[in-house]
């Protein structure tokens, strides 16, 4: 019995490869499965290679893996692209209307040709070749069509019974000609205990449901890959809410109208990418001077500039920590799954609105727009609560024109704000430094008073997790990584305790304020520290020295073609790193 299956389909774009990688992965899900999901496509939108990977497992992994197990493929590049990948025993399906098709030698693959286009044509429609690719994967993993029935409802149900029906026979017609032609079958992972509260979801998908969930109901942006599905959402379920959406002509115009919306009491987003994000800069500032809350949510690309806008990178670190001219407080939060997704995108409007600054959440393309499992939300964790707000009865006890909104005396720098319409609450936000209510000065004593002020308020913040550990106490080798690269890196350490390496993980969820306290005892008691980004430059690697130390102590696995990390290159890098320490001791 296999560990997991790794399993993908691929033609050119348009040719329904998302759709059926979809219904393949949902429908494994609803038989208990833990099931994460790779999409690989262009921008295009119609034509070139895309190609779409799920794999399948008994227990959350986080990631895609690295094995291939079946390949369904459409075209020949498919074949072409993906097919080194197969491990040995796995299965090669390709369309026989491929013309002049051409499969590597490789007594180790079962290749099976299979007439999709013509099967799905005596079915109906040579649309329906996907649903008779599934049949025929459903017979060599021990699945029938009817386990993809509920799925299918769902997609198809809308349009008739007959149309369900007819892709349910095409299923069954792709699943008969396997098992009349050939014998050979993989044999699925053991089926887990199906849990009914667990959700199959992106990582917009739960951005979207975590700014509900944490009161938002205004978002207004533009839309940018890969971060446009979090304005989709936001457009089906706000109007249920009360809650709108506006589309801004561009991101300087969306971040601003969010600001507006936060100024007026309302809890607003704006959700972008790298350049989208570049271009609100300025207006970071301007929350943060104006002790405005705010939230972005950047959904990291390859850059720059347009750079890959549908390939993966974590290359915005520097930008969300320092980003803007000038010097303001903000939090930054890594979130390392899709559920940490969720609770830190609901929990960045309780703490912007307490600290009053910009709070952003960074996930990136490889985990917002592809699907994971998610264990069940937990409700008891759900609280919002309207902080700093000056109360009408405390307002009636001012005289006019006496509101301090921005009150140099409060210890921890967090001053009383009011919204627009309470008596004796006016103020001007402004983006020029100011006095205590908001007047516009250039005195170097007041400016020195109001730069301080802002300072203190994140001073000792621990509101938030801000970094994991797992591992052996005084591990030699210390693995460090940061959002999504956390679930790959995890898969590495597990190999290395295996094989008895003296081993830690440390995985960072927040990059501001830094958690150094919670990541120097980790880092001083090892001998080397290795640090996997997807970047060039090893920006985390760089704030490590920056805030902890050790210079020597690090090595860094950067990836950055655009693709995810896989396994087996960060394993070797980390075994050399390991292999490296024995030598010391040996000399």
């Amino acid at each position: 019995m296999s560990k997991d299956l790794g399993w993908k389909v691929g033609g050119a774009q348009g040719e329904g490869i998302e759709s059926t990688g979809d219904i393949f992965a949902l429908s494994l899900f609803r038989l208990g499965y833990y099931v994460s999901t790779y999409r690989h496509f262009m921008s295009l939108i119609k034509g070139g290679h895309t190609n779409g990977k799920v794999r399948v497992t008994t227990e959350n992994k986080g990631h895609h893996g690295d094995d291939l197990h079946i390949l369904l493929a459409f075209d020949q590049e498919t074949i072409n692209f993906n097919f080194h990948e197969l491990v040995d025993g796995g299965f090669l399906i390709y369309d026989t209307a491929i013309k002049n098709v051409e499969v590597p030698e490789n007594d180790k693959v079962n290749i099976v040709p299979v007439p999709l286009t013509d099967i799905a044509k005596e079915a109906g429609s040579t649309i329906m070749k996907n649903m008779v690719s599934i049949g025929a994967t459903a017979a060599i993993i021990g699945l029938t069509p009817d386990d993809f029935r509920s799925v299918l409802t769902d997609r198809f149900g809308s349009k008739g019974g007959d149309v369900v029906e007819s892709n349910i026979a095409a299923m069954q017609k792709g699943y008969d000609f396997y098992k009349n032609n050939f014998t050979n079958t993989i044999e699925l992972p053991a089926r887990p205990v199906l849990k009914p509260e667990r959700l199959f979801i992106s990582g917009n998908e739960a951005t979207s449901i975590g700014a509900i969930a944490g009161g938002a109901r205004f978002l207004s942006q533009y839309p940018i890959t890969p971060a446009t599905e979090v304005m989709y959402q936001m457009v089906k379920q706000f109007p249920k809410l009360g809650g709108a959406v506006v589309q801004a002509e561009d991101e300087i115009a969306a971040v601003m109208m969010s600001i507006g919306a936060n100024y007026t009491g309302a809890r607003s987003l704006t959700a972008t990418s790298g350049p989208g994000f570049s271009l609100m800069m300025e207006a970071l500032g301007l929350a943060g001077i104006s002790e405005t809350p705010l939230v972005i949510v950047d959904v990291m690309r390859a850059g720059p500039s347009t750079g890959l806008p549908t390939k993966t990178e974590q290359s915005d670190v520097f930008t969300m920590m320092y980003g803007s001219h000038g010097e303001i407080p903000r939090i930054v939060l890594t979130p390392r799954n899709v559920e940490e997704v969720f609770y830190f995108t609901k929990e960045a409007f309780n703490l912007a609105e307490k600290y009053q600054c910009p709070v952003i959440v960074a996930t990136d393309l490889f985990m917002g727009m592809n699907k994971w499992t998610v264990e069940s939300i937990d409700f008891d964790k759900l609280h919002n609560e309207r902080q700093n707000f000056a109360t009408q009865e405390y307002l009636d006890s001012l005289e006019k024109g006496e509101f301090k909104r921005f009150d140099v005396t409060a210890e921890n720098g967090i001053s009383l704000r009011t919204i627009p319409g309470m008596k004796n609450g006016r103020f001007v936000a402004m983006g020029n430094e100011h006095d205590e209510v908001g007047v516009e000065m250039e005195e170097t004593e007041l400016r020195v008073k109001q730069m301080d002020k802002r300072a203190k308020k994140l001073v000792g913040f621990d509101d938030i997790v801000g970094a994991t550990y797992e591992g052996a106490e005084n591990a030699e080798l210390l693995l460090v990584d940061f959002g999504s690269t956390s679930g790959i890196q995890r898969e590495v350490y597990e190999e290395l305790v295996a094989e008895g390496v003296s081993v830690g993980h440390l995985s960072i969820a927040r990059l501001l304020p830094f958690p150094t306290a919670d990541v120097a005892p980790y880092i001083n008691a090892a001998k080397k520290v290795l640090v996997t980004e997807l970047n060039s430059t090893g920006q985390l690697a760089q704030q490590l020295k920056q805030f902890v130390g050790g210079h020597d102590k690090y090595e860094s696995f950067l990836k950055y073609s655009g693709d995810p990390l896989l396994v087996r290159e960060v394993l070797a890098k980390a075994k050399d790193v390991a292999a490296s320490l024995k030598k010391e001791v040996t000399l």
